[in-house]
């Protein structure tokens, strides 16, 4: 598959979820980016701003298998990841797959299960496999998780701890939409729901094949140095307890690549490394005086403010 190609599949897959959400064209690309460079997604939002029907939009545009886990406090990992159990009539152990085992997961409300559930999907999301009763079986391709978690309901709840939160590829809001969004929206539901009627735009099989294209993007050595300084100086910086890990700093180049690619071109540029550093880097930060890891405005406003300190590459220099 060429970038071109690769340029109009998302396009067609964003116009196809625009016929359901309103007013979220930038959301859908940084997830849609995220999807080309093989991460995960955390969606934290209020309710009802449409983070379920964007993952239910995106499943039902490419094609893939998709599963929707509501987590609970009561949520075992096994609920997840699935079991071996004896079956009487052949005499012996068959493994039950577990709903990990699809292409596109739902993770909704995931700060609702224990640490201990949280931490099966570990393995799933970093090297797409699981490991149950010393067994490893490899999961579907692509594998992608959208988890979604309400930052307003804190009771009852179990904070995502720094290595989950570092799994995930971005960390993005939705947003209330505007008045006139709003309408739209009403107009669009008053009679039906236009998520009945939604056509598939590609396959999986064209989601591997982007993938695999996107690797073909140009990274110059002053752009690598680029985004290097920017992570450098989230270690030093006085405001953090904790910078961003050679993972942040991969992450962060791979989604450059590919928002270069959806801009028409064949290599980044420091535009594109900073149009990604926050939804990349953000949740990556702990910030000194906040208990919890991730995704404060404050740690959002802490990039931005490297951003404009970190001497951006030129021809000349």
């Amino acid at each position: 598959m060429e970038l071109s190609d690769v340029k109009r599949l998302a396009g067609v897959v964003r116009d196809n979820i625009s016929r359901v959400l309103v007013g979220r064209e930038k959301t859908v690309d940084l997830v849609l980016i995220s999807l080309l460079c093989g991460g995960h997604v955390l969606l934290e939002d209020v309710p009802g701003v449409g983070k379920t029907m964007l993952a239910k939009c995106l499943a039902r545009s490419l094609e893939c298998g998709y599963k929707r886990i509501q987590f609970t406090p009561d949520l075992l990992p096994s609920d997840l990841t699935g079991i071996n159990y004896f079956d009487q009539k052949r005499g012996e152990f068959i493994f039950r797959p577990g709903p990990v085992f699809t292409n596109i997961i739902l993770a909704d409300e995931i700060n609702r299960a224990t640490p201990r559930t949280q931490s099966s999907l570990l393995e799933c999301m970093e090297e797409k496999q699981v490991t149950v009763d010393g067994e490893t079986r490899l999961l579907h391709r692509p594998f992608f998780v959208i988890a979604t978690q309400n930052p307003v309901e804190t009771r009852g709840t179990f904070p995502l701890p720094e290595a989950q939160l570092d799994r995930f590829f971005m960390r993005l809001k939705m947003g209330y939409p505007d008045p006139k969004e709003g309408i739209e929206i009403l107009k669009r539901f008053r009679d039906s729901d236009p998520m009945e009627t939604l056509e598939t735009a590609a396959s999986s099989e064209d989601v591997l094949k982007a993938q695999s294209a996107v690797t073909s993007v140009r990274t110059s050595e002053a752009a690598q140095q680029y985004i290097v300084d920017i992570v450098e100086a989230t270690r030093h910086d006085s405001r953090i307890s904790l910078g961003v890990s050679p993972r942040g700093s991969i992450a962060l180049m791979k989604a450059a690549q590919v928002n270069a690619v959806l801009d028409g071109r064949d290599f980044i540029t420091p535009d594109d490394v900073k149009q990604m550093a926050v939804p990349v880097l953000a949740h990556r930060l702990i910030i000194k005086g906040h208990a919890i890891a991730g995704g404060t405005e404050n740690a959002e406003n802490t990039v931005r403010d490297i951003l404009g300190t970190v001497r951006v590459p030129t021809e000349e220099n």
